[in-house]
């Protein structure tokens, strides 16, 4: 593999070649159908019944595009103005704004219940699959074994696919019916089979953990992700701000001195500040005026250098990092919210 990599170039081609190579190589070491002969014991082994085993688990082959978008997800491969600019789309800004008016008594009732702002479920709603018109159509089990064969992470993923078949033996969805990203991911909210397991919700009380198909599970099944890593309704994520001119003199003196613990993406955050000190610095709201006077701290992220866009982070944003744990991801989160208030 080493020396393979050593011969071919970047590129496209050269990195279509190397996934191709990494699936095959380890193809070689073990046949994907003998690996499947082992998965089977060890789901049994674990309580799933016989049916959902033999059924799930038969027939299936290796699914080349999981792995290729494996390598090359879009929240580490774009800047962030590219990025955010086609997800806050005219279509998903309008579309937004309707299904709040549609949804508005079921998303205060959930909001009531958990904590969460509507305007917060609703962005992660749209960005996640397109308020639910677009909720992924690759085969949850294929891609879930083809990730968990493949040798970069194996491991987590031969949990995610051990869940998703616990949540085909509890009945909450069918086996032809459970489809969703090339990742695992499921349902309007994109959840992770474990992620489901922990926090899917049936708020209507049908007996089912409908996040494929039900918004009330939806929604509140969203909500109660963020309440569970400590989301709180009295304040909102961050915003965008303006950094005086003199701000490149100053950037050094707020880095901070070890990487905030938590989601990688918050290492290209700065120290955390109280938002008067940022104030004191010549931070500003976007038109020109002063920081709320209010008792928060906040980090500073300038995503696409010292000539981008800027942002001041509150803690929130940490709980948005938890479902997607990429800058990128959760400033467009933040920015749709607003386009919501």
């Amino acid at each position: 593999m080493t020396k393979i990599s050593q011969v071919i170039n970047t590129g496209i081609v050269a990195f279509s070649l190397s996934v191709a190579s990494s699936f095959q190589l380890h193809a070689n070491e073990q046949s994907f159908e003998q690996w499947l002969v082992e998965l089977r014991i060890e789901a049994k082994e674990k309580g799933i019944s016989n049916t959902i085993v033999d059924t799930a688990l038969t027939g299936i082959t290796p699914y080349p595009k999981a792995i290729k978008s494996d390598r090359a997800q879009p929240e580490f491969k774009r800047t962030f103005v590219n990025y955010s600019t086609k997800r806050l789309s005219p279509w998903r800004l309008s579309t937004g704004l309707k299904k709040k008016k549609e949804h508005r008594a079921l998303l205060n009732k959930v909001a009531k219940a958990y904590g969460v702002q509507p305007r917060f479920i609703l962005a992660f709603w749209g960005l996640e699959t397109n308020y639910g018109t677009y909720t992924g159509n690759n085969d949850i089990i294929r891609s879930l074994a083809t990730l968990a064969f493949d040798k970069r992470r194996a491991k987590y993923f031969r949990k995610e696919l051990f869940n998703a078949l616990k949540i085909l033996d509890q009945g909450h969805i069918k086996l032809e019916d459970m489809k969703g990203s090339w990742s695992g991911a499921m349902g309007q909210g994109q959840f992770m089979p474990s992620s489901f397991l922990r926090f899917a919700q049936d708020f209507d009380g049908d007996g089912k953990k409908d996040i494929w198909h039900n918004q009330a599970d939806v929604f509140a099944s969203i909500a109660n992700y963020l309440k569970h890593f400590g989301w709180s309704d009295q304040q909102t994520w961050g915003r965008q701000v303006t950094l005086p001119d003199n701000a490149k003199s100053w950037l050094a003196s707020v880095k901070a001195e070890k990487p905030e613990k938590g989601c990688r993406a918050l290492r290209a955050h700065t120290a955390k500040l109280p938002l008067a000190k940022w104030n004191e610095l010549g931070v500003r709201r976007l038109n020109l005026h002063d920081l709320p006077k209010i008792n928060l701290t906040a980090t500073l992220i300038i995503p696409d250098g010292i000539n981008g866009p800027a942002y001041l982070t509150y803690d929130n944003y940490r709980t948005i990092l938890r479902y997607n744990c990429a800058n990128s991801y959760a400033l467009t989160i933040g920015l749709l919210a607003d386009k919501f208030k």
